[in-house]
């Protein structure tokens, strides 16, 4: 079992948890992550001690959080009303609220598990994750939608971009976009992700964010693809 000491890192922020009290974080709690975002949960994720072991709890009505240790070894769905004892000494939680997409990190100095290494890109420029490889065509579309979110550093909020946007990053067509888009996350919902398919209503902004979430948090994609990218973002 792990111990009782437990704190939260976020934008240069620390909190030191107390293992008698539950610690909240939304728009209006113990830890404020933006409180200008109407779609963010005012209580969304909480942290509390029980058992000899501190449990992340999503509290929210809608929102899904991502858990995923530091190599992206182990990476975690959290729905509305579930929770997931924290086991490892860091842990990442990533969430999108509207088109923004935050992250803040928990670390627990007594943990008692450790991270596997995570699975090593290939000399071709293709990446295998479990059984599904992702052509480099399919890793250049999760680097432009993750963009923002990898350039950020220590902002603590990156935005998604609209397919369009995203499209026209790399001098796509948009059909060409979408069609790869839609065999990554065939691709990754066969690897059993959760939150990538759905109906025609389902597969637009929600779809984005989640792939970001999970690229991201589980190393499909890191700062360092950024230069696969054709010349700079706009505004940059």
């Amino acid at each position: 079992m792990t111990g009782s000491s437990l704190r939260v890192e976020f934008v240069g922020e620390v909190y030191e948890l107390d293992p008698d009290a539950t610690f909240t974080i939304g728009r209006e709690a113990d830890l404020v992550i933006d409180d200008a975002n109407p779609f963010l949960h005012r209580h969304f994720l909480t942290l509390r001690h029980e058992n000899g072991l501190w449990w992340l709890v999503n509290a929210g009505a809608t929102l899904t959080a991502t858990i995923s240790d530091p190599d992206g070894a182990m990476q975690a769905w959290l729905a509305p009303g579930a929770a997931l004892p924290i086991v490892f000494a860091t842990t990442t939680v990533w969430f999108t609220a509207g088109a923004t997409t935050y992250d803040f990190t928990i670390v627990a100095p007594d943990a008692a598990f450790a991270p596997v290494p995570a699975p090593l890109a290939q000399p071709d420029g293709s990446l295998t994750l479990g059984r599904v490889t992702l052509t480099p065509d399919q890793k250049l579309l999760l680097v432009a939608l993750a963009e923002s979110v990898l350039r950020r550093g220590d902002r603590g909020a990156g935005t998604i971009p609209p397919t369009a946007a995203a499209a026209s990053r790399l001098g796509w067509p948009v059909t060409k976009f979408n069609r790869k888009l839609d065999n990554v996350c065939a691709k990754l919902s066969t690897l059993g992700v959760r939150g990538l398919h759905g109906g025609p209503s389902a597969l637009a902004s929600g779809r984005r964010a989640r792939l970001v979430e999970y690229a991201v948090a589980s190393r499909l994609v890191t700062p360092d693809d950024l230069a696969l990218l054709p010349g700079q973002p706009a505004g940059a």
